[in-house]
């Protein structure tokens, strides 16, 4: 692609948690592609060593001061948003977005962000800007696999979703994992979310490699599947030993310890210490298998499946799709899930990905 015809010459953007694990990849990728973000974050030495090397724009910024965060954003067309927890960074810079009218990105799993997306529907399309989050492995491949079921059986009431991945924990995916534990499980019933135990129900699920004893997560399908088919019982499982079961299932009884705040921050500093995203050769070897069911009243029933890469990789591949799509599209403004924004042959159109099979 030749400078000329980048479209990003158009549309200035910014990576914000450019110095995170996974930002950092997605700013080495982009700039193989072509492209020429902004990178920015809090942490002045990693933003600016990296800006240098990539041949750059730096910002260093944080999100806590709301006329400064504005001062920022303002004169860009899209914000790719990496840095987490996505439960206390989202909000800032979503209202900095609608506020300066740039797209705004993110690779989040959170229910809680999802769900604070969809409230502000009516002013991102107002302001003509597009609020997508989860554009990374969170919730991309499952939100695929949702919209693909609910075309293959259209009055399906009931949506399992899951996946199978070995990929090891980024530092940033760890503290996330941690704060989830303390909020406990969540599924969608009869068009809410409501709270449940974590390990709320276990099932043996075939994800595309034989089956296996499974549990149920909150993850965030449990608010974007909901808003991309409309289907009201929701529930997203992966694997788990019977000793990982019952490991979640003890700390349902732990529960209000893990949510105090001097424990999350013990949590939080021990991982930032230990903790290290995989390496290029293991990320290599870490592909994933995304499997969907769903069943309509009369017990009718669809299973899909899809082989991507890993989690890590395909959070690369469909951020830059997105953000590829709307460095040439202007879309209608509104809060869209990936598979509403691009449609459910996303995942299929990424590296490493197989084909969507429905059986």
């Amino acid at each position: 692609m030749s400078q000329q015809d980048n479209p990003d010459t158009q549309m200035k953007w910014m990576i914000y948690g450019a110095n995170g694990y996974t930002g950092e990849l997605i700013a080495r990728d982009a700039v193989k592609r072509g492209l020429r973000p902004v990178l920015a974050g809090r942490n002045r030495d990693k933003v600016e060593a990296l800006a240098r090397e990539l041949g750059l724009e730096a910002r260093v910024f944080g999100l806590d001061d709301d006329a400064r965060l504005l001062a920022q954003v303002k004169g860009l067309g899209l914000v790719l948003h990496c840095a987490g927890p996505f439960s206390a960074t989202a909000a800032p810079m979503i209202e900095a977005c609608l506020r300066a009218s740039a797209h705004y990105l993110d690779i989040t799993g959170e229910i809680a962000v999802f769900e604070h997306a969809q409230s502000l529907n009516e002013r991102a399309r107002a302001a003509g800007v597009v609020i997508c989050p989860g554009v990374g492995f969170d919730v991309v491949p499952t939100d695929c696999v949702a919209a693909a079921l609910k075309d293959a059986l259209p009055d399906a009431t009931h949506l399992a979703l899951g996946f199978d991945s070995r990929s090891s924990f980024s530092p940033g995916t760890a503290k996330t994992s941690i704060e989830g534990m303390a909020q406990g499980g969540k599924v969608r019933r009869d068009g809410r979310i409501v709270s449940v135990p974590l390990a709320y129900r276990v099932r043996r699920i075939d994800f595309g490699a034989g089956e296996k004893l499974s549990m149920t997560i909150p993850w965030g399908d449990i608010s974007t599947a909901y808003h991309t088919t409309g289907i009201p019982n929701i529930e997203v499982f992966i694997p788990g030993s019977a000793g990982m079961i019952r490991g979640a299932r003890f700390a349902n009884l732990i529960r209000p310890l893990l949510g105090w705040p001097w424990v999350q921050r013990l949590l939080k500093e021990r991982i930032g210490k230990t903790v290290v995203g995989p390496d290029e050769q293991k990320r290599a070897d870490q592909g994933t298998y995304v499997w969907g069911e769903a069943r309509n009243a009369r017990g009718d029933r669809k299973v899909a499946r899809v082989h991507t890469t890993n989690v890590y990789s395909l959070t690369v591949y469909a951020a830059l799709s997105v953000v590829g799509h709307l460095l040439q599209v202007r879309p209608t403004g509104g809060a869209y899930t990936p598979a509403k924004l691009l449609g459910a042959d996303l995942v299929t159109k990424l590296p490493g990905s197989g084909a969507l099979d429905i059986e």
